[in-house]
């Protein structure tokens, strides 16, 4: 896409300003990196990082009906959320395909806020749209309303606690604070593996909080490292390792799945589950040089969906769907990685651990 036709979040001029590499990403002009991959990686494992993530989309369902329709797409128990907490699920076709992973927040009794992955808002807004037909419920897109920062690290919580009124709301739990006088919805969820927070905020407050968490010490971080950071602790990539394809169980998502709750695709999840799939998706590391990639084939079945050289570790690593009688901790692989054969081990979740001496 041309950067006329390019969607802008309220930072994009702080990028430019900052000299971020910005590209092509879900339809916006996103910075992919600032300084560096590794250096602002390992910023956010041993200090603390600052991403615009204002592409993510957002959805609000709110009426007598919400939760009665969240029920039915979500693969989760929503009715286990209580006022300010926060879920994670998954979207599902019939067939029980994975059309997207969510987080879901419960503001109040009968408002709830779905927070999408951007290159499928449009068509979740208008799965969410499609099967409000006969709930009591307004469905909302709600991404014009907000920017979003995800303020991640071992010294997050801290830097934002700083400038926040009162505690900030712990791992799961959302809940509105003041930041440096502004309004956000303060959400204990990230996308790295460390602590942190995400802040929802109007467009409008966007530059002036990001500036203030940087003069703090934030270390500004693109999507590059969001990727790593993602990867090393095993974090689904929706595009790479789920899709329409996949279902939750091969993708080892079954722990948020509540067939019990009649959900959009159960009865095809409970199937799978029942049958045990005969792929399942896993972590690995290979032994030796080399760096997989999404769609490098695994010899003898199977391929890789996601793959990169970990900043932490120095190895290549990746998740890699394998027939499911090779898909244990300890079993070694090979990878076709453009002509080349390249020697992994399945590994065991997560990649990284911070016992893990970090390169810095």
């Amino acid at each position: 896409m041309e950067p006329a036709t390019l969607k802008r979040t309220p930072l994009f001029d702080r990028h430019r300003a900052a000299g971020a590499r910005l590209v092509p990403f879900a339809g916006w002009q996103m910075p992919v990196q600032y300084a560096g991959i590794r250096a602002e990686h390992v910023a956010v494992r041993t200090a603390v990082g600052i991403f615009d993530v204002s592409h993510m989309g957002e959805i609000e369902t709110r009426g007598p009906g919400a939760l009665d329709l969240l029920q039915q797409l979500l693969s989760n128990d929503v009715s286990q959320l209580a006022i300010g907490q926060a879920q994670y699920s998954v979207l599902c076709a019939e067939d029980g395909g994975v059309l997207d992973d969510l987080f879901t927040y419960r503001l109040a009794p009968e408002r709830y806020l779905t927070v999408t992955n951007a290159s499928n808002h449009a068509r979740d807004l208008a799965w969410f749209e499609r099967h409000a037909t006969g709930f009591e419920v307004e469905v909302i897109d709600a991404h014009e309303d907000y920017a979003m920062l995800a303020v991640q690290g071992p010294s997050a919580r801290e830097l934002v606690q700083a400038i926040a009124d009162s505690p900030l709301p712990e791992r799961f739990q959302a809940g509105r604070r003041l930041l440096a006088g502004r309004s956000a919805l303060v959400c204990g969820t990230g996308y790295t593996g460390e602590d942190g927070v995400e802040l929802l905020i109007d467009p409008a407050d966007a530059p002036e909080l990001w500036d203030e968490i940087v003069r703090r010490g934030a270390t500004p971080a693109g999507l590059a490292a969001r990727d790593t950071l993602r990867l090393e602790v095993c974090f689904h990539l929706y595009g790479n390792d789920l899709s329409e394809d996949r279902g939750p169980i091969e993708a080892g998502l079954g722990w948020c799945c509540k067939e019990a709750t009649g959900f959009i695709g159960s009865d095809a999840v409970r199937a799978a589950r029942d049958a045990r799939p005969a792929e399942k998706l896993v972590p690995f590391k290979l032994d030796g040089p080399g760096i997989a990639r999404q769609g490098n084939a695994v010899l003898g079945g199977g391929a890789v969906t996601s793959g990169t050289l970990s900043p932490c570790l120095d190895v290549g690593i990746g998740m890699a769907y394998l027939p499911a009688g090779r898909a244990v901790a300890g079993e070694r692989f090979e990878i076709d990685v453009r002509g080349k054969v390249r020697r992994a081990v399945v590994a065991t979740k997560p990649l990284y651990r911070h016992d893990e001496e970090t390169d810095g």
